[in-house]
């Protein structure tokens, strides 16, 4: 496919959950896709349905994000076929639940690789490019365990609280080269992450679970309006709240009880 001359949306961790969601919304606006992930079988069914069903333009990368030099290739293969990136959706990642101690050490490394390392690379890349525009939107997908240290959740929650933190010192860091960088911070959603990560989800859980069309669509917007993070669901921005008013020995062990651990 040659690419056309408006600029394109690139997701990562397109081929499910949030990502195929973010997907589908800029599709539905007309937007050019550029979609990242390891499933190609699971991407080319997306892209099929985005041109049928919108008439969009959608180029499908098969990548090992979790691999920096695969990463800087990436960057390297849209800039030769003058592929603009306007918008970059950081939204691979990877969890697991379960104690620190009884994890495999590779799996907590490749957590970080892709949640911290990938997305930092990206980012990088993607933003020079923006920069030398003086034009750019990008959207880190955190977590609302973002805010506090979770038992049984100690890598994941500690690798979201880098994306939250990175993405609130480049939102002021990269404001005067007109790049915009918002974070999204979701609690439970009905994405398919529990299972991969093998996440016990509790009554209280069950409760507060959001589908990702909301989710997806209160990034989107708050990205357009530049501000610096989101939190969707009165639930989820009730548990915020909750963080910043009380001990963390208080709220760190009733999110413990909430996560069924």
């Amino acid at each position: 496919m040659k690419p056309n001359d408006n600029s394109w949306v690139l997701i990562t961790g397109a081929s499910s959950g949030f990502g195929e969601e973010f997907a589908r919304q800029y599709a539905a606006q007309g937007k050019s896709l550029v979609l990242v992930a390891r499933r190609l079988e699971k991407l080319e069914s997306l892209s099929a349905q985005l041109r049928e069903r919108f008439g969009v333009d959608v180029i499908v990368e098969q990548v090992d994000l979790s691999s920096i030099p695969a990463v800087i290739e990436l960057h390297q293969r849209l800039r030769e076929r003058e592929v603009v990136i306007d918008v970059l959706i950081n939204n691979a990642g990877h969890g697991l639940q379960g104690p620190f101690l009884d994890q495999p050490l590779d799996q907590a490394l490749a957590m970080i690789d892709l949640d911290i390392a990938s997305l930092t690379a990206l980012t990088r890349l993607f933003a020079v490019d923006m920069r030398a525009r003086k034009r750019g939107h990008i959207l880190m997908v955190a977590s609302l365990l973002s805010f506090q240290g979770v038992k049984s959740f100690a890598v994941y929650s500690a690798a979201k609280a880098y994306v939250l933190r990175f993405s609130d010192a480049l939102h002021r860091e990269l404001k005067n080269d007109g790049i915009v960088v918002t974070a999204l911070c979701p609690g439970m959603s009905d994405t398919g992450f529990a299972e991969s990560a093998r996440q016990t989800l509790t009554p209280a859980l069950k409760m507060v679970m959001m589908q990702p069309q909301p989710v997806v669509a209160a990034g989107i917007r708050a990205l357009q309006a530049g501000r610096m993070s989101v939190v969707p669901g009165f639930g989820n921005k009730a548990v915020t709240v909750l963080t910043w008013a009380t001990p963390r020995r208080f709220h760190q062990g009733l999110m413990a009880r909430i996560m069924g651990v």
